[in-house]
């Protein structure tokens, strides 16, 4: 008897993956949040082209953009309940479907700016809007007890590397003024991961025998939730408004929006481009920011498993500040090894704020965190969208980009005071 319990005892031990299923998890969603970054950065890209080949009026393009940075902000939340409440895997890859029908439509279906508006402003803002950070959250929350940070981390890189490492690629495609080619290829992307989420993405860890990831047994509640999604959303909102520390982490995440999105999606090709640089080589630039983020935001998620998050958004949001303060310094007609240290620093601290934040965020509103943190992200597109407005107003009073560098360089200060104040991590 003793000798068939270990026989048994055995088998199930060799049974077991050596790998976690949920480092599976965020892989899948790691390659899902690729393909929709591909899509948030292309516009700036394709802009040139449409006007030159379709005559379309930038302003018009501009509305579309508009349109699609503000449904990326406000859908988040929403696509936080739907996931609780119909699945992780039925939206993401719901979205998924969207942007590469979204993709083929804009290339065959788009005769008017109009149209373009539709495919790209209110088709591919839903999609892309339903798979930001706050879908990697849900995913880290419900898969993981333990090394929580370090899977963040890894799934913010994935969704700047999406945004800035593929832009090289998309640029050798649109050679020759070809925008429909770099449009298609991030269909594809988008397709590829499509497959690998239907195949591979699983909603819980109870669904493949498991417990999360550092888990001890017994420890994970029975979260399904059965409410309308968006009564549970706005409802997580009307409470968190009440509380001063949601104010304090918005307050502080609208001047990481305004210090990143609104700088480098909007300013840095025109900025670089007052200095005498190519596109390709701002292009360049911004790539090595969306490569470096990999070890900014890996490393962030490191340290927020073992450091008061508070110290490291103080930390980073400093360091940020003092490399915008030296940017209009460093500007080039080329790229200068100056220039090419600064997209590195930049990179390293450009989202490693993310991982402190929804740690601070889980440690103060339980477990309606992904929702709220999807509330606290639309205000991460306030500032940017008011970065990148007041950025351009800046240029056009002063003819220089230099006060806007300046006075993104104050916001980080501002915001380096926000994160040291913040309300404690319970560990």
């Amino acid at each position: 008897m003793r000798i068939s319990d270990a026989r048994i005892h055995d088998t199930s031990a060799r049974a077991r993956p050596r790998i976690h299923p949920a480092w599976t998890m965020v892989a899948v969603a790691a390659l899902a949040l690729i393909a929709a970054g591909s899509f948030t950065t292309i516009a700036g890209l394709i802009t040139e082209p449409l006007v030159t080949t379709r005559e379309w009026s930038r302003g018009g393009i501009g509305v579309a953009v508009a349109v699609n940075m503000v449904l990326y902000g406000a859908v988040a939340p929403f696509s936080a309940a739907l996931m609780d409440r119909y699945g992780i895997r039925r939206v993401t890859a719901s979205a998924l479907a969207v942007l590469v029908a979204a993709s083929v439509l804009m290339v065959t279906a788009a005769p008017t700016v109009v149209w373009f508006a539709l495919w790209w402003g209110l088709a591919v803002g839903v999609g892309t809007g339903s798979i930001t950070m706050v879908f990697g959250a849900t995913v880290a929350n419900r898969w993981f007890r333990r090394r929580i940070g370090l899977a963040t981390g890894i799934l913010t890189a994935a969704g700047v590397f999406g945004q800035f490492a593929l832009l090289p690629v998309l640029s050798v495609l649109l050679a020759h003024q070809h925008w429909q080619r770099p449009v298609l290829a991030c269909g594809a992307f988008a397709a590829l991961a499509l497959i690998v989420v239907l195949v591979f993405l699983r909603e819980r860890p109870e669904s493949v025998g498991v417990g999360r990831y550092g888990a001890a047994p017994g420890e994970d509640p029975d979260d399904t939730r059965a409410v309308n999604p968006f009564a549970r959303t706005v409802g997580a909102l009307t409470a968190a408004l009440r509380d001063r520390r949601f104010w304090l982490l918005a307050t502080m995440f609208a001047l990481c929006g305004a210090t990143t999105n609104g700088l480098m999606w909007s300013h840095f090709t025109p900025a670089a481009h007052d200095h005498g640089m190519a596109a390709t080589a701002a292009s360049s630039m911004l790539a090595v920011i969306g490569v470096a983020n990999i070890l900014g935001t890996v490393t962030a998620g490191w340290l927020t498993d073992r450091v008061e998050p508070r110290y490291l958004l103080a930390v980073f949001f400093a360091a940020r500040g003092v490399s915008l303060a030296l940017l209009p310094a460093l500007f080039s007609s080329g790229l200068s090894p100056d220039l090419v240290a600064f997209a590195v620093v930049f990179g390293i601290l450009d989202v490693a704020t993310v991982p402190p934040t929804l740690t601070l965020c889980r440690a103060c509103f339980g477990d309606d965190s992904a929702l709220v943190f999807g509330w606290i992200s639309v205000f991460h597109q306030v500032g940017a969208g008011a970065m990148a407005l007041a950025g351009g107003l800046i240029r056009e009073l002063d003819g220089s980009y230099t006060p806007v560098w300046l006075a993104a360089a104050c916001a980080c200060v501002l915001a380096a005071v926000l994160g040291a104040v913040a309300p404690r991590a319970s560990r």
